[in-house]
């Protein structure tokens, strides 16, 4: 995980698909093709990108290798607050809206195969998401990925793609054409919190071997309040789509007056 003075970071290869993400976004965001896009999205998505990214680039890698509670931080960057600015800003919305007809046919094809609609099932996505942070601190794996960089590349791999298909799957508002019920999705959500909320509390009372207790214990507060606050948020999210699709739309003023051409001629 340490680099000897003067060497070249392999980890600073992750800046080549992170810059190229960003600038393919912000060349889109900025194209003829999609007029009026929220700069707020392109905001979202390159700081849903860079917090990404300084989880295997940068310091807080081998803070986290060193103390368990930057180690926590970064399992809640990672899998919850960079995937849920990602998700805000509606990157498929966006590849769609620039792709040209063939291409974005294609793209709709695979979002419409099994395995994609697998895979953008909440309860799917609820298990790589939670089952991913239980095998990080409950099995052999936390020690691995702690030791060798390859491994925490693919788990921080795993949990920032985790991250997203959970919040996508619940509160996505790209393109999906297997968008569960609100009901299915209200029900994965509280429940993946619950989980991880327990998964903090074992934490705290039974840490990880070769952790200090202060140490896990502030890792597991951490992890309970932090990662509490983006779930608030997804919640909050949720909430406000769930009170946007049931409130009934009030008609325009210009929807209530008749056209010329439907309104009746004079009695006799």
């Amino acid at each position: 995980m340490h680099h000897s003075s003067g060497a070249f970071p392999a980890e600073a290869f992750f800046l080549l698909p992170a810059i190229a993400a960003a600038v393919a976004y912000v060349s889109g965001a900025r194209s003829v093709r999609a007029v009026h896009w929220p700069a707020r999205r392109t905001v979202l998505f390159v700081l849903g990108i860079a917090l990404a990214l300084v989880t295997v680039l940068g310091p807080l890698p081998a803070l986290a290798h060193a103390d368990f509670t930057w180690l926590a931080l970064s399992h809640v960057v990672a899998g919850m607050l960079s995937p849920l600015l990602l998700v805000l800003s509606r990157p498929l919305t966006l590849t769609l809206r620039v792709m040209d007809k063939g291409p974005a046919r294609r793209t709709v094809r695979i979002l419409r195969s099994p395995p994609a609609r697998f895979l953008a099932h909440p309860v799917t996505a609820a298990v790589l998401n939670f089952g991913g942070m239980y095998l990080m601190f409950r099995t052999p794996l936390f020690e691995a990925m702690r030791t060798y960089a390859p491994v925490h590349w693919l788990v921080t791999f795993h949990v920032v793609a985790a991250g997203y298909l959970w919040t996508a799957a619940l509160i996505g508002r790209d393109p999906n054409p297997h968008r569960a019920g609100l009901r299915l999705r209200a029900g994965v959500l509280v429940l993946t919190a619950a989980a991880h909320n327990i998964l903090a509390k074992s934490l705290y009372a039974q840490p990880p071997a070769g952790n200090p207790s202060r140490e896990a214990e502030a890792g597991a507060m951490a992890m309970y309040y932090a990662g509490g606050a983006v779930e608030l948020a997804v919640m909050i999210v949720f909430c406000l789509q769930w009170y946007r699709r049931s409130t009934p739309r009030e008609p325009s003023p210009a929807a209530e007056v008749p056209s010329p051409a439907t309104q009746k001629g004079p009695s006799r």
